[in-house]
């Protein structure tokens, strides 16, 4: 098999990995003479680096050949689908040629088991080893890592890599055991506990480097360069709708692991049927918008204080029809309104409507005057959303216009999205 063939084969099978993707996007390609580029079939995906900055990755598997059978993966050792193996040396090469033409600024790589989690782990390592020190490499690169595999070989696989991550799958354990049996939640645990360790004494190791004073050589001032361990720290992914797990249980599965891991994100991909799929899997794939509440409700205990359990309503499912940081207003009338000109930052992000930079902007122009409505305007602040849940100097917001202002659609109407 050719590179080209491999590469069409080992690209697609990537894609179910959430955990760099841009989804959403309407597949282009040139195929009929007109316009130049494609956005599809070539594995280059987009990610965002540490500092903000969007870049693009080669997006592959070393191969998809794998010992698994978890039944939620296209991939797996019962599947038939078209098989194919990169070489250590072929997976450089692209990224290097890739990254030469200016398609790509980095690689994602994952792969299936083969021979054994050791093994295929050594390959994964190899390849970003090879990048950096025979080809000096300094692009961006993300590995996937294997839970099961020997702790020095993840050890090994920090020094090379820009971030590091080790898939959940399912956000409870019997789900675990009962779609992926050959998955071991201790190993997986395990592992992102000794790449915490591991993230959190290099990032001490660089503070100390750096409350040491320079040392100064003739014509020159350096300093010891501090150890790195995947910098942009590590990650992980949960299949959403391929078992019964409310909304409820995955959050929560979500705040133990950002709160015992540290972990930089939690992705949500909505389960795709699959080919021949097993009886245990439904037939359909979750509505997509449950898939971007959950991001929603995600950012929240992330950036804006909400606990899991408060973003939920009793029967376990976030809301499709509002976002659920309107939800949780609707639900909590007596928070509101807010008072712009005095409450304190806690309380302005909890107002729907009014995003982190927004608040900030707030904080600041409030030092100088009482806000009024127009002030809002002029800070680029949503003002239909934000008035009827805030008190300005211009402005009390009546609880019964509140209620008309942010009604949500009508119940009855839901039937259709499902």
């Amino acid at each position: 098999m050719n590179l080209n063939a491999k590469l069409a084969i080992l690209a697609d099978a990537a894609k179910y990995d959430a955990s760099c993707a841009s989804s959403g996007g309407r597949a282009r390609d040139s195929l009929d003479g007109r316009g130049v580029g494609s956005n599809d079939g070539t594995g280059i995906c987009h990610s965002y680096a540490p500092d903000g900055r969007c870049i693009s990755l080669l997006k592959i598997l070393l191969t998809n050949w794998c010992q698994y059978d978890c039944l939620y993966c296209v991939n797996r050792a019962s599947s038939n689908v078209q098989r194919a193996r990169f070489t250590v040396d072929e997976v450089v090469h692209l990224t290097l040629d890739f990254y030469r033409r200016n398609c790509i600024e980095g690689l994602f790589l994952s792969s299936g088991i083969i021979r054994s989690a050791d093994y295929t782990m050594e390959q994964v390592v190899e390849v970003a080893r090879k990048l950096r020190e025979e080809h000096d490499f300094r692009g961006y690169i993300h590995l996937k890592t294997i839970p099961e595999a020997a702790p020095e070989l993840l050890a090994r696989a920090g020094l090379y890599a820009d971030r590091l991550s080790i898939n959940i799958e399912l956000p409870t354990i019997a789900s675990l055991q009962s779609l992926a049996p050959e998955k071991d939640v201790g190993a997986i645990k395990r592992s992102m506990a000794r790449l915490r360790v591991h993230i959190d004494d290099a990032k001490e190791a660089k503070r100390e480097v750096e409350a040491k004073p320079l040392t100064f050589v003739p014509g020159a001032t350096k300093r010891t360069p501090a150890p790195h361990f995947a910098a942009a720290g590590q990650s992980t992914q949960m299949i959403v709708g391929a078992d019964a797990t409310d909304d409820a249980t995955i959050l929560s599965t979500s705040a133990q692991l950002y709160g015992s891991y540290n972990l930089k994100r939690v992705y949500y991909s909505a389960f795709s049927p699959i080919p021949h799929a097993a009886p245990a899997l439904p037939l359909k794939a979750p509505p997509l918008v449950r898939e971007h509440r959950l991001y929603q409700a995600d950012w929240l205990m992330r950036f804006y204080g909400f606990e899991a359990a408060e973003i939920t309503p009793q029967k376990g499912m976030l809301d499709l029809d509002v976002d659920p940081k309107l939800a949780w207003a609707l639900a909590n009338p007596e928070r509101f309104p807010v008072d712009v000109n005095r409450a304190p930052k806690e309380q302005l992000l909890r107002v729907p409507g009014l995003g982190v930079k927004a608040v900030d902007r707030v904080l600041q122009a409030r030092r100088v005057r009482r806000l009024r409505t127009d002030d809002l305007k002029r800070l680029h602040v949503p003002v239909r959303k934000v008035l009827p849940f805030v008190e300005l100097a211009d402005h009390r917001p009546r609880a019964e216009a509140t209620r008309r202002a942010v009604q949500p659609p009508a119940r009855a109407e839901q039937g259709v999205l499902f």
